[in-house]
């Protein structure tokens, strides 16, 4: 694979590190999107009754703010906010690693087919079977699976799998259930192609305290097993023949990290429908702050995830007022001038 393919994501050896100020900034950043989640809305709540309502669930303390006040910030927007936070953790820590086992900054869930799957999924429950959430919920996670499985299968070739054949698998597959996905969306009736599309686009709105804990252990665990392998992603994305020679396991760890990256993705999409850009631009953002260390880039695209997803549901809501928008219009609007505004700053090397 040329050069220009690979810079932005192969280059763990760099030797520039980030500043205190990064990681305290983009701390920062999370705790202040999280906070204005909670307060903004199409009905403002003051912060001391933010934290009356908190503290009354969480300390037994007296319950000072009003009913509707503790039904806006208990039950819609804390496990909203949440739920934003932990899915921009996973979409980004998941983009991180599935353009570094690519080798290639185009990587994303849709290039493993994990998305395009869930959505055919979703839609399929939505359209043929009527069913509800719960139903919805699991065969977008089916649909996943399955299709990430399929490519995987299409991309192995004599006991092993190459990065390309993976785009190119999932590429085509992606086509072709997207292609399914508009069909079943043609058949839907006006109610039934309102949820499709609504869910097809994502939204953290209809995130409850019931859906946290499997996303947030899914998510947690799978971080910190990325986070552990952080030397072997290094080696990784710096070619496979570098990989070998310093005792990586290559495919059995590329086979390892895609599906736990399509575990996790699976996991999110069946919960809050199929949110794009973010696993595509916030690693570029995160390599761009601290360099291309894996650690130091996990570690910055999770706090830049955690930011990025609620700041964006701040404006799905709140925009076109009381009209809410699905959030992966906002990502896309948001993340595809920042992707350009990168790709212009990198040096792509001289045509081949």
């Amino acid at each position: 694979m040329s050069a220009t393919a690979t810079s932005v994501v192969d280059t763990p050896s760099q030797p520039r590190g980030p500043r205190r100020w990064v990681w305290v900034g983009a701390g920062l950043l999370v705790l202040a999107v999280a906070v204005a989640g909670v307060l903004v809305g199409q009905v403002t709540v003051p912060l001391d009754e933010v934290g009356q309502v908190i503290a009354a669930h969480l300390f037994g303390a007296p319950p000072l703010a009003g009913r509707m006040a503790e039904q806006i910030v208990w039950d819609v927007r804390l496990p909203r906010v949440l739920g934003g936070i932990v899915v921009g953790i996973a979409l980004a820590v998941t983009g991180v690693v599935i353009q570094a086992v690519v080798r290639n900054p185009l990587g994303d869930a849709y290039v493993i087919g994990v998305t395009p799957g869930a959505s055919l999924g979703a839609v399929a429950a939505i359209v043929l079977l009527g069913v509800g959430s719960l139903g919805i919920t699991a065969a977008a996670f089916a649909g996943a699976i399955a299709a990430f499985l399929v490519i995987i299968a299409l991309a192995r070739r004599g006991g092993g799998w190459a990065p390309g054949r993976v785009i190119l698998s999932g590429v085509a597959i992606g086509y072709l259930l997207a292609a399914a996905t508009y069909f079943l969306q043609i058949m839907a009736t006006p109610t039934q192609l309102q949820r499709a599309l609504f869910w097809t686009l994502g939204s953290v709105a209809g995130v409850g305290w019931d859906d946290l804990p499997l996303l947030t252990v899914i998510t947690v665990l799978g971080c910190g097993w990325m986070l552990l392998r952080a030397r072997w992603l290094d080696a990784l994305a710096a070619g496979p023949e570098l990989a070998r020679s310093q005792g990586v396991p290559v495919g059995r760890f590329q086979l390892e990290l895609m599906g736990i990256a399509a575990l996790i993705t699976a996991c999110v999409v069946s919960v809050v429908g199929g949110i794009g850009f973010v696993g595509l631009v916030i690693p570029h953002a995160a390599r761009f702050l601290v360099g291309a260390a894996h650690r130091r880039v996990l570690l910055a695209s999770l706090l830049l995830g955690a930011a990025f997803l609620p700041a964006a549901d701040i404006l799905a809501r709140t925009v076109l007022a009381p009209t809410e928008l699905p959030i992966g219009i906002i990502t896309a609007a948001v993340g595809a001038p920042l992707f350009i505004a990168q790709l212009a700053r990198t040096d792509w090397g001289a045509p081949a």
